[in-house]
């Protein structure tokens, strides 16, 4: 098969052949058909977390299943499926409470790998899914089955961007109908969280972003308010000028930064909550007055994969998608073949794309 091998940090990624081993027990071979581009394969990329090399990259997929191994019951070869990096065991704390992304089981797949180079050695799936590749190997909790009429680059947005960021609104936040929210950063998750807030009949939906090339797209996205944050020298006065002087009641921060984070603080009314919604690098911090947190009764919330349970949550999405009331089509900016990939994320890079993909033949 082929698939795009890193071997240092922070250099082009490199398409070679590599050999995929028999799914074992539990796990499933998926032989993909498309695979977004998200910030944190960015991210992982450039050594935002360490880890072992050579290591393939790519965690938002959706394919066709190929093969199953022992005790697969939840799906089957020929299903038609979504691919996340969310592996859960069903049984364990924090899954018996609904919060399957943050799964406590350790499983096979968390210290081995199925990929080999063909000289032998071990190659690594990054961010537990090692999606920019012809092939996967994952267990079958990641794998979502989807109806065959939905195209699978559109349903590959599903496995993370967009639960990620829908989810931190619907499932994190729970915001109500008629509250205040402001969207710090208008990529693919930001753009998702203004769909949630739509969803939610949110009022007003505030989108925050540097690019007016973002926030163009923010306002197709149901966005009713724009703060171009490179041009406002004091964005929280608009915040409070849209809602009625007193701050926002959510501001979600879908891009990895501190001080974003710092800034989402000022914009919300007392009472409010900050989401945390993009991950940022290892070792990033931020900086605030505590004595807000308690005075003002402020929350701060953070939201891992927008708490999603995928066996619940993306068959909801897929019907909402399909009944017209869920963007995943208008997210792709463009598609690009495997061996495009280095083009692709230099586009994602300079903020050029909503959601580059990477398609398989």
């Amino acid at each position: 098969m082929k698939a795009a091998v890193l071997y240092e940090f922070g250099q082009p990624l490199v398409v070679e052949d590599i050999e995929v081993d028999a799914p074992k027990d539990g796990e499933i071979k998926v032989k993909l058909a498309a695979c977004a581009i998200c910030h944190s394969d960015i991210h992982a990329i450039e050594g935002a977390w360490g880890g072992s090399l050579p290591v393939v990259y790519g965690h938002e997929a959706a394919g066709v299943i190929d093969e199953v191994g022992a005790g697969v019951t939840r799906v089957a070869a020929g299903d038609h499926v979504v691919v996340t990096l969310i592996r859960s065991c069903g049984r364990c704390y924090h899954c018996a409470r609904g919060d399957l992304h943050i799964c406590e089981s350790n499983f096979a797949l968390n210290s081995e790998s199925r990929l080999r180079t063909r000289s032998g050695d071990t190659v690594w799936n990054g961010i537990k899914t090692g999606a920019f590749a012809e092939y996967v190997i994952v267990d079958q909790s990641q794998a979502i089955p989807v109806p065959e009429e939905v195209p699978l680059d559109s349903a590959s947005l599903l496995a993370c961007g967009v639960i990620t960021g829908l989810g931190a609104v619907v499932n994190t936040a729970g915001v109500e109908t008629g509250s205040s929210v402001v969207v710090i950063g208008s990529g693919g998750v930001g753009l998702n969280s203004i769909q949630g807030a739509v969803l939610c009949g949110a009022h007003p939906i505030i989108a925050a972003d540097l690019l007016d090339t973002k926030l163009e797209a923010a306002r197709e996205f149901g966005a009713t308010h724009t703060i171009n944050l490179s041009q406002t020298e004091a964005p929280e006065s608009l915040v409070r000028e849209y809602t009625s002087g007193r701050g926002a009641d959510y501001v979600f921060i879908t891009v990895g930064s501190g001080e974003a984070v710092e800034q989402g603080m000022t914009m919300t009314r007392r009472g409010g909550a900050v989401v945390v919604v993009g991950m940022p690098p290892s070792g990033v911090k931020a900086a605030f007055e505590v004595e807000s947190l308690a005075y003002d009764s402020r929350r701060i919330l953070g939201s891992n994969m927008g708490s999603a349970r995928p066996g619940v949550d993306i068959p909801y999405l897929v019907r909402l998608y399909l009944s017209g009331r869920l963007k995943l089509d208008e997210l792709i900016t463009a598609r690009y073949p495997l061996q495009g990939i280095n083009e692709a994320i230099s586009a994602v890079k300079q903020g050029k794309a909503l959601r580059n993909v990477i398609v398989f033949e």
